[in-house]
């Protein structure tokens, strides 16, 4: 008996992932990412925000505009393993810590201040596979979304990435249609001046 359950687990060890899950407890989560409140403090450990100025919203994206918006994306660039020269935004990416999250989402403010509203992280699908995955990752058994632009349609499904698993978070506005997907409408672009 002994010797069939150590083959059993040499055999599962060795084979490849099916799918990478974690599971998080959203309050601790929240007081973990807490200091990115300062958007002082997310600039002084390295992230930018988006190069292309954008506030993405789905009304932007040509999606429904009652989904709400993601905010202004503040980006990790050594989290995400951004490659430079490239067409569409690439990387060797798989950094799944939501404790330290890759990419950070702000309101703009009436007053031109950043509101913290929720959190990202973002896997490139090249780079997942490569690193023995056979399925995109999980949050708390939700799988990621995979994003991969389609050509024959106007809007750009990846926004400006090669394809990737990406998944937002929702741990300083509330979001009505569920704290793991990827628009909040409660969340706006109406004060980004870019």
């Amino acid at each position: 008996m002994k010797h069939a359950i150590l083959t059993v687990a040499a055999l599962a060890a060795s084979l490849p992932s099916v799918a990478f899950g974690d599971d998080y407890d959203l309050d601790a989560l929240r007081a973990s990412t807490e200091k990115y409140k300062d958007v002082n403090v997310a600039l002084a450990e390295g992230f930018i925000p988006d190069p292309s100025g954008h506030c993405v919203s789905a009304a932007h994206e040509g999606l429904p505009a009652e989904w709400g918006a993601m905010g202004i994306h503040y980006l990790r660039p050594d989290l995400l393993g951004i490659m430079q020269g490239t067409e569409r935004v690439d990387g060797t990416g798989t950094h799944t810590d939501f404790n330290q999250p890759a990419i950070l989402l702000y309101e703009p403010q009436a007053d031109g201040s950043m509101e913290l509203v929720g959190i990202e992280n973002l896997v490139f699908e090249k780079a997942w596979m490569e690193a023995g995955n056979t399925e995109g990752p999980l949050l708390n058994g939700r799988p990621w979304d995979h994003m991969s632009d389609d050509p024959n349609t106007a809007a750009d499904e990846a926004h400006g990435f090669m394809p990737h698993f990406d998944q937002h978070v929702w741990l300083f506005r509330e979001n009505p249609s569920g704290e793991l997907n990827p628009f909040n409408p409660n969340v706006t672009c109406d004060h980004h001046s870019g």
